[in-house]
C-alpha cells in the first residue's frame, strides 16, 4: 500500500524533532477536546459537527473529568454541514465559504418550509438524523444538488433559481431544522459543548443556551481549532478558556517604521488615556476608526484588538460599516461591544458573547437606539468585554460611556472584500488607505485621512 501525505507529515516532524513525542489525534476527536477541555466543566455531552471530518459529520462524546468517550457517530453523505453547503448554492452563494451570509439572511425571513427540511434531515429512534437521500440528485452539479422532490416542495421549477422573495425564508427554514437537529442529538444533557465548522453559527448556539442549563462553544471552531484541541489532548488536563488574543503584538518601534517607510504623517500619543480620550473624540465626532491593539485574535471574529468601530449614535453607521467599507450585504450586521457588568442593562444574551460566538436581544426600551444593528425578532450580535481579558478595549467602551451616556461601540472584523483579518500594521495601513476608514489607531500611533 502506498504511503498518504500523512506519513510524509509524520517524517517530516520526526526529522525536525528526533527527541519529541508524537501523538496523532484523530479530526473529531481534536474538536471536542478543544471544546470540552477548554469548557471549565467536569462533565458534558460533548458534539462535534462538521462537514465531512475523516468521512464522519458529526461524532457524540461524553466528557468525564480528563476522559473524552466516544458515544455515536454520523457518516458523511448525512451530513448538516453539508445541507448547509448545498442551500448555500441553492441561494446563489459560495458553498464551503459564504455559509455565514446564510445564517444571516435567515434572521429576516419566516421559516414556512421547516417542514420540508426537516423531513430532509429525518431522525432515527435516538433522535439522530437519516436523511432522505431522495432529495438530492447525484445528477446535479448545479444549485447544491437538490432534485425535483425538493423543488416541487418550496414550489419551484427544478434547476431555476429561487426568486429573491423567497430566499430569506429557505434560510431561515434551513436554520431552524438545523436548529432542532443539533439539539436532538445531545438529548437530555445538562451541560453541552460543540466544536466543528457548524459550531460557528451564532444562531445554532443560541438556540442551544436556550436548550441547555450550559453551553460552552469552542469560538474558533472550524479546523484551525483542532490545533487547540490536540494541543488540550497533550496536555491531559483541562485548561479553561481566557481569551482568545493569541496571535502577534507589533512594537512600537516595529509600527513607527512601517508608518515612516510608507511615508505618513502621524501623531504618537505617549499614555493610554491620551489614546483612549482621541478614539472618544473620533468616534464622538461619527468618525469610522480602525482599532489595531495588542495581540491578534485567533478565529474568525474580531474582539476588540482588530475591529472597525463606530459609534451606535452616528446615524449613519449602518451605511458607512456595511456599504462604504465592508461593502457586504444589509442583513449582515455588525456586532455591540458593551463592557460586562453593563450588558444586562441593554442586553439579554447567552454565555458565549464573550467570543461573539452567540447572539442576544435588545431589551424592549433600547431597540429603536440599536436599530442599525438589529437582525429579525430585536437579535443583536453581542460582545460582552471583561477587563481581565481585554483591559485597553473595556477602558475605550467605559470612556465612550462617560463622554456620550452609551458604552456601547458597534465593532466589525478589521478586513476587506473578503480578506483575511489584519495581522501586521502594514496590513493595517493597507487596508485603512483601501476603505472609507477616517481614523487609524495603531498602537500609540494615530493616521488621520
Amino acid at each position: 500500500m502506498a504511503a498518504g501525505p500523512e506519513s510524509a507529515q509524520l517524517l517530516t516532524l520526526r526529522a525536525r524533532f528526533p527527541e519529541a513525542e508524537i501523538l496523532v489525534v484523530e479530526h473529531h476527536q481534536a474538536h471536542a477536546a478543544s471544546a470540552y477541555f477548554a469548557s471549565g466543566f467536569s462533565s458534558a455531552s460533548v458534539l462535534s459537527v462538521d462537514r465531512a471530518g475523516d468521512y464522519r459529520s458529526a461524532v457524540l462524546f461524553e466528557g468525564e473529568g480528563r476522559v473524552l468517550r466516544p458515544v455515536r457517530e454520523l457518516y458523511f453523505p448525512d451530513s448538516l454541514g453539508d445541507l448547509f453547503s448545498r442551500v448555500t448554492e441553492l441561494l446563489g452563494y459560495e458553498p464551503r465559504a459564504d455559509e455565514h451570509k446564510v445564517q444571516w439572511l435567515s434572521t429576516a425571513g419566516t421559516p414556512v418550509y421547516a417542514a420540508i427540511f426537516s423531513d430532509i434531515i429525518g431522525r432515527d429512534a435516538a433522535g439522530w438524523p437519516k436523511f432522505d437521500r431522495r432529495f438530492f440528485a447525484a445528477d446535479r452539479l448545479t444549485g447544491g444538488g437538490l432534485s425535483r422532490r425538493f423543488y416541487d416542495a418550496i414550489g419551484e421549477k427544478i434547476g431555476e433559481p429561487v426568486p429573491d422573495a423567497k430566499k430569506a425564508d429557505v434560510a431561515a427554514s434551513l436554520q431552524q431544522a438545523v436548529n432542532d437537529a443539533v439539539g436532538s442529538m445531545f438529548g437530555i444533557a445538562q451541560s453541552v459543548c460543540i466544536a466543528g465548522g457548524l459550531a460557528l453559527n451564532a444562531l445554532l448556539i443560541r438556540s442551544l443556551e436556550q436548550r441547555f442549563p450550559r453551553v460552552f462553544v469552542q469560538p474558533s471552531s472550524s479546523n484551525a481549532g483542532t490545533a487547540l484541541g490536540a494541543a488540550l489532548s497533550a496536555a491531559g488536563d483541562p485548561i479553561p478558556f481566557s481569551t482568545l488574543c493569541l496571535g502577534p503584538a507589533f512594537g512600537p518601534d516595529e509600527i513607527k517604521q512601517v508608518l515612516e517607510n510608507c511615508k505618513l504623517r502621524f501623531r504618537y500619543l505617549p499614555t493610554e488615556a491620551e489614546l483612549i480620550d482621541e478614539a472618544v473624540r473620533a468616534l464622538s465626532d461619527n468618525q469610522i476608526v480602525g482599532w489595531m491593539q495588542g495581540r491578534m485574535e485567533f478565529g474568525p471574529r474580531a474582539l476588540g484588538n482588530r475591529s472597525i468601530l463606530a459609534s451606535p449614535l452616528n446615524p449613519y453607521s449602518t451605511e458607512n460599516l456595511n456599504i462604504y467599507i465592508k461593502h457586504r450585504e444589509r442583513f449582515r450586521k455588525f456586532a455591540a461591544s458593551v463592557p460586562v457588568e453593563l450588558a444586562g442593562e441593554y442586553f439579554d444574551v447567552g454565555s458565549n458573547a464573550s467570543y461573539l460566538a452567540t447572539v442576544g436581544t435588545v431589551k424592549p426600551q433600547h431597540q429603536d437606539r440599536f436599530a442599525a444593528a438589529l437582525l429579525g425578532d430585536a437579535l443583536v450580535r453581542v460582545h460582552v468585554v471583561s477587563k481581565d481579558e481585554n483591559p485597553l478595549y473595556h477602558s475605550l467602551l467605559l470612556a465612550a460611556g462617560q463622554a456620550t451616556g452609551l458604552p456601547i461601540l458597534y465593532n466589525t472584523s478589521f478586513n476587506l472584500f473578503g480578506d483575511p483579518l489584519v495581522c501586521t500594521p502594514r496590513d493595517a495601513v493597507r487596508s485603512f488607505y483601501s476603505s472609507g476608514i477616517d481614523t487609524l489607531f495603531a498602537g500609540s500611533f494615530v493616521v488621520e485621512k
